[in-house]
């Protein structure tokens, strides 16, 4: 079953304080996206500025083979500025919506469920006056009761959505509680073959991936993302997670269009553009994630690299595996690290430059070749005199 990958770096991800993209920016990494194989992509959100107005126009120019997706609020107005801005789009896709909990309709809104049910109903067909392509948000899905979420979904399917997006706005559901609120919907919506249901999951307790992987296990068909998880707050489920998971678990049937090798050059250039460092232990991206340290890890590597790699760097883009030396770091891996430098030892020789080597490594948090030809120099002298 193939899932289709939203990608909302472009405005989700922009929201992140610090990482304000210019509209040169934006088109950059739109092609980089197109080129990496995302289905849709969210190019911003073009009533909020006349800036993000142009970025949205200009991407929509410029992509050719993706849909081009533009936020808005159930207001008319919104809707049309999105319109405007998707005109050049070769595949338009508005996305409008409401929010659906309790809390938004009683605490944001200070409206009534059956108000807001027209209002989702009333922007849908706003929005399917400009374009046949509309995704309806219902705002913090995770925290709506399920039956009245049922009933939002199947009125504004028939007012004409073509995707319903059930957001897990403030991060709060576990991955079996976000997982049922989909059956529920696929089993409990009368239309809903007529829709592809969305999983937005945001970050907050550290669930967003999880909660997007349960999502499509239990009948969603799209998942909303962002390169390097980058987002509102905590962030949103982070693209190359998602992607990576459903390709190494193929009992699950199913599968994306992305590029997997283009999945490291891209979170690279999203972490210039955006001057947002990726945390090093990062899942697929970070400067860690090919790294070994520890001696019982090391060794268990340089064996056989798939006793503790699952993925092969190769596969998504990533520089090759390493063999970081440190004081927790074992006789092979020294011995590893010292080969490739051009010195050999036999097993007495390696036992005693592995005492001065614990040394060093003690005084340093990593050592580095230069520090290791001063090891191995400084042990050969010792042999001749």
């Amino acid at each position: 079953m193939q899932i289709q990958i939203f990608d909302t770096t472009l405005r989700d991800g922009e929201q992140v304080p610090g990482c304000k993209l210019n509209t040169g920016e934006k088109i950059e990494i739109a092609r980089a996206l197109e080129e990496l194989g995302v289905d849709i992509i969210e190019a911003g959100f073009p009533v909020s500025s006349p800036g993000d107005f142009n970025s949205v126009q200009e991407i929509a120019r410029t992509i050719k083979n993706a849909s081009v997706c533009a936020l808005s609020r159930a207001v008319e107005e919104d809707i049309r500025i999105a319109a405007l801005a998707l005109k050049y789009a070769k595949r338009p896709r508005i996305h409008t919506g409401i929010g659906t909990s309790d809390s938004h309709i009683k605490n944001k809104f200070k409206s009534t469920r059956e108000e807001i049910l027209k209002r989702a109903v009333q922007c849908v067909k706003w929005a399917r006056n400009f374009t046949d392509d509309v995704e309806f948000y219902a705002e913090d899905a995770g925290r709506t009761d399920n039956e009245y979420l049922a009933r939002v979904v199947e009125a504004v399917i028939k007012a004409g959505a073509t995707v319903v997006n059930i957001p897990d706005t403030t991060g709060y559901c576990l991955p079996h509680q976000y997982g049922e609120k989909m059956a529920y919907l696929i089993n409990h919506v009368s239309n809903i073959d007529r829709a592809i249901l969305s999983c937005h999951c945001h970050n907050d307790l550290g669930l967003a991936t999880a909660n997007s992987i349960a999502g499509v296990i239990n009948g969603a068909r799209q998942i909303e993302c962002t390169i390097n998880g980058l987002g509102e707050r905590a962030g949103n489920t982070a693209l190359e997670e998602v992607v990576m998971i459903i390709q190494q678990h193929s009992s699950l049937n199913l599968s994306t269009n992305i590029k997997a090798q283009q999945l490291n050059p891209v979170s690279r250039l999203v972490s210039d553009t955006m001057r947002m460092d990726v945390q090093p232990n990062k899942a697929i991206v970070g400067s860690n994630a090919f790294s070994h340290s520890s001696g019982i890890h090391q060794d268990g590597f340089l064996k056989c690299a798939e006793t503790y790699e699952i993925i092969n760097p190769d596969e998504v883009g990533a520089d090759t595996s390493k063999i970081v030396l440190t004081a927790r770091s074992g006789r092979s891996a020294l011995a590893h690290r010292l080969l490739k430098l051009g010195y050999q030892y036999n097993r007495n020789d390696i036992d005693t430059v592995y005492k001065e080597f614990l040394e060093m490594a003690d005084k340093k948090k990593e050592v580095n070749d230069a520090d290791l030809r001063e090891l191995a120099n400084a042990y050969s002298a010792e042999t001749v005199s």
